[in-house]
């Protein structure tokens, strides 16, 4: 039996996932599985694993599934046929360091039984020139609160217990990985981080456009504050914000309802959120991220509302 299972849920990015299946070959750790879930891909997916299965060297397992049911289902089935007690999960857009499944499993050694373990991700080294504001990718510092499984260790155990990710409610919509997490905390689970244990995440270049659609489609992920009340206390900003920068942009909109005679209030008011932008974005691109930054907490407080918690 391998010590780890790799599980991988994949869908139209057969570049990205050859550049993971490679730096999976160049693991310190070499008592592991790898369980790839094609997810009803249509570019060169099959053609990138069938060359994997056929080069030897990685205990590899292709499952296909004909209808596209996203990531939450795609992962049930990875880790459902997944052998070893500890469920390595990575995405199909990241990059391995080559120790990052042996401090991973050294992670969950060292933490107490049962728990959940979070590794270190960074954006990939030769990518970070193309972050900007009209793209997106990670930096996972610390366990929780979100739990993305780019880069995150469970026990088997714990999956089975809990049933694994709630494909029924998630769907295709993302927050699967944090409800998951948070289902195993109220179920007593500890959690835990691994910061040797690294893996790089893409980055992504949505453009203007992309980027709003983006943020309009948040409120989808907005679930997992109603399902978890314990999330909201502990991670909402002022209780009830999702960020930092939508509590600013509140500040900001009741600077601008306010009688003029209150002007002093006015600038007290507007300064955080102006500031803030200032150094974030530059004037240039000041009106645009307003612009994001009022779809996005619309779109919140509209997912949320219509899950009966409301964040904004």
């Amino acid at each position: 039996m391998p010590r780890a299972s790799v599980v991988i849920a994949t869908h139209d990015r057969s570049a990205r996932l050859d550049a993971l299946l490679e730096s999976l070959r160049a693991q310190t750790l070499d008592d592991f599985e790898v369980v790839v879930v094609d997810d009803a891909s249509t570019d060169a997916t099959p053609q990138v694993l069938a060359a994997h299965a056929v080069r030897g060297g990685l205990d590899l397992r292709v499952l296909r599934r004909e209808a596209n049911g996203g990531q939450a289902a795609a992962r049930n089935d990875g880790w459902r046929a997944a052998r070893a007690p500890v469920v390595a999960f990575t995405d199909d857009d990241c990059v391995a360091a080559p120790g990052w499944l042996a401090a991973g499993l050294a992670g969950c050694e060292a933490a107490p039984t049962g728990a959940v373990v979070q590794g270190r991700t960074d954006p990939i080294p030769e990518e970070l020139g193309r972050y900007g504001p009209y793209s997106t990718t990670h930096w996972i510092h610390a366990a929780g609160p979100w739990f993305e499984t780019c880069n995150i260790f469970y026990p088997r155990a714990l999956l089975e217990r809990l049933d694994g990710f709630d494909a029924a409610a998630y769907g295709r919509w993302g927050g699967e990985d944090t409800d998951l997490a948070w289902r195993a905390i109220e179920a007593g689970a500890p959690v835990a981080y691994a910061p040797e244990a690294r893996v790089h995440h893409a980055v992504h270049v949505l453009g203007p456009l992309g980027r709003l659609r983006a943020a309009a489609g948040a409120g989808q992920t907005m679930r997992v504050f109603a399902r978890h009340p314990e999330l909201r206390r502990r991670h909402a900003v002022r209780g009830l914000f999702w960020k930092w920068s939508h509590y600013r942009l509140a500040l900001l909109i009741a600077a601008l309802v306010l009688p003029r005679r209150l002007w002093p209030v006015h600038l007290w008011l507007a300064a955080p959120y102006l500031a803030h932008e200032a150094q974030r974005s530059g004037k240039a691109l000041a009106p645009y991220v307003l612009v994001h930054d009022l779809v996005e907490m619309g779109a919140a407080a509209r997912g949320s509302l219509k899950h009966g918690r409301l964040v904004l």
